[in-house]
């Protein structure tokens, strides 16, 4: 796991870079995060459905209800055109980001 204050500063850049991949529910990005990352970044419910709420309000992402054949419908999380262009803009600064720190701190880019 990572220092708090880091996976609260990129959460937001990680859900649009899953939801532009596709459509997904809460519980999946959850899942998702913790596959794509082996296991070492780990979002709780506290921290995912604010940064959620917060790109909804942006107009970064909206969301729809899904039936299902068994269970409660579920609430599905997608990227609008707003969301993928500032997920260009804030992928392009980390990527500028990680740089600057790598060449700070006397680190290589791999």
């Amino acid at each position: 796991m990572f220092n708090r204050e880091l996976v609260k500063g990129s959460t937001s850049l990680l859900i649009l870079q899953l939801l532009d991949d596709r459509d997904m529910y809460g519980y999946e990005l959850v899942k998702e995060m913790d596959r794509r990352s082996k296991s070492h970044f780990q979002v709780k419910e506290g921290t995912l459905y604010p940064a959620l709420h917060k790109l909804e309000k942006q107009g970064y992402i909206s969301y729809y209800w899904q039936d299902r054949e068994k269970g409660p419908a579920r609430k599905y999380y997608k990227i609008t055109v707003d969301g993928q262009e500032i997920l260009k803009e804030r992928t392009s600064e980390w990527h500028r980001y990680v740089q600057v720190m790598n060449n700070l701190i006397g680190k290589k880019e791999t």
